[in-house]
């Protein structure tokens, strides 16, 4: 147990000190996986309290990261375009900032599907199961998301970390740090984990009354 927490010192003492470069190398110990997964689920509590607070926070937030971070790509590339080819001018951003935002629109838009089950989930198989199976399968769904979110938390937060502690720039701008916008990363896949846990509660309220548990998700609905 006491091997699974080495280095959670020096963790700890990066973060109190906010000092980038400490934090990136202290998050190579082996304690930043189980701190990584306390953290990980603590956050994903507070944001499933926070959706229970805020029925609109629960309903509209990643839709709506999702939608500005779209509009934005769409905005840039026609102006861009439009300046390049009638006025022969491009900002020198405009190139790199696009992929920065798909990735924010991509894992937001991840944990947004996860909320409507659109994921794969073997529908037509898991309907002709017993309802035993039916939770098993669900739980297995739950604990596999998790785990994966996990492991992306813990490794894009040494990304991010990394950028950070190299002062990594974003190409054609001044001071616009690569970190700011790596951070979604791991966030997005915290807010995931809350969908998860926001499932899987209701998988059980349903198992437990009788309810459906298995139920044809569509693509676009809510």
């Amino acid at each position: 147990m006491t091997g699974w927490f080495q280095g959670a010192g020096e963790i700890f003492a990066a973060l109190a000190e906010g000092d980038s470069w400490m934090l990136s190398e202290a998050m190579g110990a082996p304690a930043i996986w189980p701190l990584g997964l306390i953290g990980m689920l603590s956050a994903a509590t507070f944001i499933l309290v926070l959706y229970r607070v805020s029925p609109w926070i629960e309903r509209n937030l990643e839709s709506s990261v999702m939608v500005v971070s779209y509009l934005a790509i769409g905005g840039i590339i026609f102006v861009e375009v439009f300046r390049r080819f009638a006025l022969g001018l491009q900002a020198p951003w405009s190139t790199t900032l696009p992929p920065f935002l798909f990735l924010i629109m991509t894992w937001f838009g991840c944990s947004y599907n996860v909320k409507l089950r659109t994921h794969l989930a073997f529908a037509e198989f898991r309907t002709a199961m017993p309802r035993i199976g039916q939770i098993a399968c669900l739980t297995l769904d739950a604990v596999l998301w998790i785990g994966f979110s996990w492991i992306v938390v813990v490794t894009s937060s040494r990304v991010v970390a990394n950028s950070a502690a190299n002062f990594q720039i974003m190409l054609g701008t001044d001071n616009v740090m690569q970190w700011w916008f790596l951070l979604a990363v791991p966030i997005s896949f915290t807010m995931l984990v809350a969908r998860v846990l926001e499932n899987y509660l209701t998988d059980l309220a349903n198992y437990r009354s009788g309810d459906i548990l298995i139920k044809q998700a569509v693509i676009g609905g809510d």
